[in-house]
């Protein structure tokens, strides 16, 4: 008979899931159908795009520009520069540049720009490897950047033309999606254990250990508590389309930026602070599920906390929050389908790329 009620229970609570799960896509549905895309600029550029292999990153940037100028060329680091020889492009427009661009990067951008051929780099690793960046931005023509702290410093080591420019999400990755058995939580984490977060997963550590958690990245051995949390850890890199499943499923999903101290496994001997969000931020909101983030000084240039995001500023806060979100279905629900209107409407790649090439356009006119 026990055996009846338990089952019987399984059901109904799988029931009201689904029903709650059909619900929320319904919502988010009704919201992303009545979005218009933007209209695209049309632009007279020859556009050469060198991708970092930042896969969620890319691919919005390659669908919007496709829409937006003359002609556009995607090459490899390796194939920059017989390409702009061949292609002779108006400009070049480099995605971080970091990390697996060849030794010689910087004499190739010499070249090129002995070509005429401008030349633009959009720094999306600030503030955390400017022992690189403090050299690199001096041999492009343009330099953006989607860290406030690092606009001010390329200024001060004499790039003239440096712009802020925030990332943005792709929606063809990033979605309100139906989400499978394997992707349901109550509390989401994805990203590595740098010193903070592993810090606050300690803390939270006993009051998580009887919700239903998923926490993915590396080195997450790092925690104290790491026996403890460790049914809830998966280990290593998760590719975006996955992520983005584990974010339909979880009833909230927390963001906490990685620390831009020196050390802490960074390059940032200069000690920048980081001032500005992470494009997790705008990923984690474009799939219509509660975001719980920490605070960056920009935070509020993009979104409302209380209205379309949740943040907190220490694990105490945090855990206060969980509880009284996880209590009150509705009410988070409302508040990530404001986030995923929010973010749909304003801070696609859609939405942010016209400003760029705008930007662009000028500093190639004669």
């Amino acid at each position: 008979m026990k055996q009846r009620l338990k089952q019987a229970d399984r059901r109904k609570q799988h029931y009201r899931e689904g029903f709650l799960e059909g619900y929320r896509l319904g919502l988010c549905r009704a919201v992303t159908d009545r979005i218009p895309d933007p209209a695209p600029p049309q632009l007279d550029l020859k556009l050469m795009y060198i991708p970092q292999g930042f896969e969620s990153i890319d691919a919005g940037i390659e669908a919007a520009l496709s829409t937006m100028v003359r002609e556009w060329i995607q090459v490899s680091p390796e194939g920059m520069l017989e390409a702009a020889r061949k292609e002779r492009p108006d400009v070049i427009l480099v995605m971080n540049g970091l990390h697996v661009f060849p030794k010689d990067w910087t004499m190739q951008l010499e070249e090129v720009s002995s070509l005429g051929i401008t030349t633009a780099v959009w720094f999306v690793d600030d503030p955390y490897f400017t022992e690189e960046t403090s050299v690199l931005c001096r041999h492009y023509d343009l330099v953006f950047t989607h860290e406030l702290s690092c606009a001010e410093l390329y200024r001060s080591l004499g790039v003239e033309r440096v712009h802020y420019m925030p990332l943005a999400v792709h929606p063809g990755i990033f979605a309100p999606i139906p989400a499978g058995a394997d992707y349901q939580s109550d509390i989401c984490f994805i990203g590595n254990a740098f010193r903070n977060r592993a810090a606050l997963f300690d803390e939270l550590a006993p009051y998580l250990s009887g919700k239903k958690v998923r926490i993915i990245g590396g080195f997450w051995e790092r925690l104290t508590r790491y026996k403890q949390l460790s049914p809830c850890i998966k280990s290593g890199f998760i590719p975006p389309a996955e992520t983005a499943k584990y974010y339909n499923g979880a009833k909230i999903v927390i963001n906490l930026h990685r620390p831009a101290g020196i050390g802490d496994d960074n390059r940032n001997s200069l000690g920048l602070p980081g001032r500005s969000i992470n494009p997790r931020t705008f990923e984690i909101s474009a799939c219509g599920t509660l975001q719980l983030t920490d605070i960056r000084e920009d935070l509020y240039h993009y979104y409302e906390p209380g209205v379309d995001i949740e943040t907190f500023r220490d694990a105490r806060e945090l855990q206060h929050k969980l509880e009284h979100y996880l209590s009150r279905e509705q009410e988070r629900l409302d508040i990530a389908v404001r986030g995923l209107r929010t973010t749909w409407s304003r801070h696609t790649y859609k939405h942010r790329l016209p400003q760029l090439l705008e930007i662009l356009a000028q500093a190639v006119q004669p």
